[in-house]
C-alpha cells in the first residue's frame, strides 16, 4: 500500500473537515496515489473514491440518567462537594429576594 498522506491532507482541507474523517477507498489505493492536485482530489470526491464520514454519535443517554439520579439526591455527598456552602445555596429565600415593584396605578 502506498504512503496517502499528501492525498489525505488535501482532502481533508477541500472536504473543510478533520483528516480522520477523510475515508480513501483501499481498492483504488493506485489511483488515489496518482492524485497530487486539489483539483484531482475534487475529481475523486466527485466519483467518490474519497468520501467524508458521517460525524459520530455524542449519546446524551449516561448524562440524562446521571441528572436523573442528582435529582434524587444521588452523587451529591461530601465527596463531591467543590464550592463553598454558601456557593451551593440554591434559589434567593423570599425574604433575600427582591420584592416585586408596586402595581402601576393609572387615574
Amino acid at each position: 500500500m502506498s504512503m496517502l498522506r499528501l492525498q489525505k491532507r488535501l482532502a481533508s482541507s477541500v472536504l473543510r473537515c478533520g483528516k480522520k474523517k477523510v475515508w480513501l477507498d483501499p481498492n483504488e489505493t493506485n489511483e488515489i496515489a496518482n492524485a497530487n492536485s486539489r483539483q484531482q482530489i475534487r475529481k475523486l470526491i466527485k466519483d467518490g473514491l474519497i468520501i467524508r464520514k458521517p460525524v459520530t454519535v455524542h449519546s446524551r443517554a449516561r448524562c440524562r440518567k446521571n441528572t436523573l439520579a442528582r435529582r434524587k439526591g444521588r452523587h451529591m455527598g461530601i465527596g463531591k462537594r467543590k464550592g463553598t456552602a454558601n456557593a451551593r445555596e440554591g434559589d434567593l429565600d423570599e425574604k433575600d429576594a427582591d420584592p416585586a415593584p408596586p402595581p402601576l396605578e393609572i387615574p
